[in-house]
């Protein structure tokens, strides 16, 4: 029930309470005080002509003074009843006509679309993947105010209780591609089992807060169960973590000759706005950019058209002395990988996973958490200076913050970066628009939940085909190249063919860095590439 609704239905017990009140009032005055006694039928018959101020004279006049006082209070109350009715009745309506009218049903003939139910954060990415691939959305949102305002914002919304028959029915369910479940676990349950009274053939995709509500989801009927918060914790450490392993050999090892290192390129940086193409990195430093973070996702090899942004990472290569050239640049950060220890605050299930995935890496850390909980190594706020020198804010090298609330996080964020100029901090948020204020509070990476769950079921409803990568490990191999003898980079289009990125060549025992697209490789060239693994294989399978 809506809030117009409810007003409506208190406003008319409201009234007829005081009707029949009045009315026993006035029959039971004009009998013990006028001597002239009533009936109730009459008595309403009197009230109901005050309030209305149709007519109130036909007792008139009343000798006592209860009866006068009666009369008095039912003229006020009645005038009072007849201007309270304005805002409840005649307004709403007014501005019903007036308002735009948010649909009640998708158009006949619609199909192969994908319906959200309900209109979440976590929407927005989802609809967007699906827009970039010409996929049809229809958002069910059962309350009217947001419908209408998503409506208004352009978006394909119908009215209707998304757990109900008729607003599946309304949103041509039957003829849906598929179904997304994202409100809260137990909701989300009633969903799928409404979804599959009305159409068992349409992929039912449900999104669980907590991963043991997996097993009831798929009982009542969901297709997919989508826990994304320990992806999302997995993500973190992974990020934090170096993200990069190498397969180089003998000879040349990371962190000597070749290194590799990140460049966060700062808000108001000289970097920020324009192209890789037009930075004049390579040019200037001799640096190969194998892969950047853009606002938590991981894009390799990076397209040099690309614009860099306030919060981009970089992935770099080169040379001790050309890593060492960058820090030269204006506002701009380098990170080298090193070893240290990781502070994790927050312990919930993002946390935990975050814990769990550092632990298989066999990186140190230490958690911080609010409550006293097995586990947690520190109990304080993740805000509170003292208990984040406790747990070892100030020597630590980076440190992932797991927490759920927003706000709290971008506080907290301003007050480790404070306590700690070279901390690498990682966070997770949970609306995407928080991201770009984590980036200036000073987080090096964010990753939002909204993003994570919209990839994730953007990739379950499409059944398969491709979205943005999970995945950000980079591997550096050391390979012979036999299929590229005799040719320039530019001439065997290694980055297009194969997402790989040629770094380094060896030959005659020098390590050669100067890699321009006119590079020609020669018999017993050994290439030092950088990539995904898949592409590293590709490569090795294409030219090895």
């Amino acid at each position: 029930m809506d809030r117009w609704q409810r007003r409506t239905g208190y406003y008319l017990l409201v009234l007829v309470a005081l009707i029949i009140s009045y009315a026993l009032a006035y029959e039971y005055g004009m009998g013990a005080f006028e001597d002239r006694p009533r009936s109730f039928l009459h008595s309403l018959q009197v009230v109901v002509e005050t309030f209305t101020t149709t007519g109130f004279g036909s007792d008139a006049p009343w000798t006592t003074s209860f009866m006068q006082l009666l009369v008095i209070s039912m003229d006020v109350i009645g005038t009072v009843m007849i201007f309270l009715a304005l805002p409840v009745f005649l307004f709403p309506a007014f501005e019903d006509v007036l308002s735009t009218t948010v649909p009640s049903a998708v158009d006949d003939g619609l199909d192969d679309h994908v319906i959200v139910a309900t209109y979440t954060p976590r929407a927005d990415p989802l609809v967007e993947e699906l827009d970039r691939r010409g996929v049809d959305s229809v958002i069910v949102e059962p309350d009217r105010e947001r419908s209408l305002e998503l409506y208004e914002n352009g978006y394909d919304v119908v009215h209707a209780d998304p757990d109900s028959v008729e607003g599946l029915r309304n949103a041509n369910l039957s003829e849906a591609r598929a179904l997304v479940a994202d409100v809260s676990d137990e909701l989300d349950a009633s969903i799928v089992l409404t979804a599959r009274e009305v159409s068992e053939d349409v992929r039912v995709v449900s999104v669980v807060e907590d991963p043991d509500s997996t097993r009831y989801h798929e009982l009542a009927g969901a297709d997919i169960v989508l826990s994304p918060r320990p992806l999302l914790g997995e993500r973190l450490a992974e990020v934090i973590s170096t993200g990069v392993t190498t397969d180089l050999g003998e000879g040349i090892e990371v962190g000597e000759d070749f290194e590799i290192a990140e460049l966060l390129v700062h808000h108001g940086s000289p970097l920020a706005g324009i192209t890789l193409a037009e930075s004049g990195l390579r040019e200037q430093t001799g640096i190969n950019v194998i892969g950047a973070w853009f606002r938590g996702e991981f894009e390799t090899p990076m397209d040099p058209t690309t614009v860099l942004q306030g919060g981009t990472v970089l992935l770099l290569t080169g040379r001790e002395s050309q890593i060492e050239s960058l820090r030269g640049l204006p506002e701009s950060a380098v990170r080298e990988f090193e070893a240290g220890e990781t502070l994790v605050v927050g312990y919930g299930q993002v946390g935990q996973s975050v814990v769990n995935a550092l632990a298989a890496e066999d990186q140190t850390y230490t958690v911080l958490n609010r409550n006293d909980v097995p586990g947690v190594d520190v109990v304080g706020e993740a805000n509170d200076p003292d208990a984040l020198r406790e747990a070892g804010i100030e020597s630590a090298r980076s440190v992932i913050l797991a927490i759920p609330d927003d706000t709290e996080t971008e506080f907290a964020t301003l007050v480790m970066r404070d306590m700690n100029r070279d901390l690498d901090i990682a966070a997770r948020t949970e609306e995407a628009e928080a991201v770009q204020k984590m980036y200036r509070a000073g987080s090096n990476y964010v990753l939002s939940l909204a993003q994570v769950t919209g990839r994730m079921a953007a990739s379950a409803v499409l059944e398969g085909e491709p979205v943005a990568s999970m995945n950000h490990q980079v591997t550096v191999r050391r390979t012979p190249a036999p299929g590229l003898a005799g040719r320039t980079l530019a001439e065997a289009d290694v980055r297009s063919r194969t997402g790989c990125t040629v770094v380094a060549v060896e030959r005659n025992g020098d390590v050669l860095t100067d890699l321009g697209p006119d590079f020609r490789v020669v018999n017993g060239d050994e290439l030092i590439i950088a990539g995904t693994k898949d592409g590293t294989r590709t490569f090795v399978d294409l030219l090895g």
